[in-house]
């Protein structure tokens, strides 16, 4: 059987349309971040940023999974369980009767729904104490929409949030929207959540260090453990020691 898979999505545009972006964080049964992914769309919309990061991160996860997608786009939220089913009904229209803004990519995500069990979590943007994940997934589409170059990785090179917080999400958790698949809506249920927050430190050389979040490797090749003191070493993270050798 697999477990509950925990996962974060967001998108970003510089402008609003601007350079614009999509990534995803997929965690383990506890929250924990397993893999994460990030890509550039060009000059687009924030709403384009945030339905592509839910298209592919559906795509890059077992549907045989219960999923739970945390995300702080109520649009994105609200697309896929509030008016998919009756845009669906009255032909790909809105209640205005005008045509769905995003339609290809919402019918992408419509087919990717489509018999899974998911979960949507609504958590607020940019908190200092806020979701962990969604920091994580933050930090990554707006590093690709400013660069406009695709990143990936493992836990040991995540994306460090400008503002996030630190702990894993494994206690209770902000209003849920279900879609038991792409023809249903299910209710939200309210509750709230909290995370503790990574406090930044200056080491000796004023370079910027912190606590590790979650165990990693070094660019050395050693690793550190959860709550060692990093910091940056080339583009990655690692022993302050180690920052020096680095060009």
């Amino acid at each position: 059987m697999v477990e509950r898979v925990i996962a974060a999505c967001d998108g970003a545009a510089k402008g609003n349309p601007g350079p614009a972006a999509w990534a995803y964080v997929i965690a383990d049964s506890e929250g924990v971040p397993q893999r994460w992914q990030a890509g550039p769309l060009g000059h687009n919309t924030n709403n384009v940023g945030e339905l592509t990061a839910l298209e592919r991160l559906l795509a890059a996860t077992d549907p045989g999974a219960a999923l739970e997608v945390r995300l702080d786009s109520t649009y994105t939220r609200d697309a896929a369980t509030k008016w998919l089913a009756g845009w669906k009904r009255n032909g790909w229209k809105t209640a205005a009767g005008k045509p769905v803004a995003n339609r290809e990519l919402i019918q992408r995500i419509d087919a990717l729904l489509e018999g899974r069990d998911v979960t949507f979590v609504y958590v607020p943007a940019h908190q200092v104490n806020g979701d962990p994940l969604n920091a994580i997934a933050d930090q990554a589409a707006s590093d690709a929409a400013r660069t406009q170059q695709g990143a990936g990785g493992t836990a040991a090179d995540l994306p460090v949030p400008e503002q996030g917080a630190t702990a894993a999400p494994r206690t209770r958790r902000p209003a849920a929207a279900s879609a038991s698949s792409a023809s249903s809506a299910s209710s939200a249920s309210a509750s709230s959540g909290s995370a503790s927050s990574a406090k930044p430190r200056s080491s000796s050389g004023g370079s910027r260090t912190l606590a590790a979040r979650f165990p990693g490797t070094c660019p050395c090749t050693r690793p550190y453990a959860k709550g060692d003191t990093i910091t940056k070493v080339g583009q990655s993270w690692g022993h302050p020691q180690c920052a020096a050798t680095q060009p």
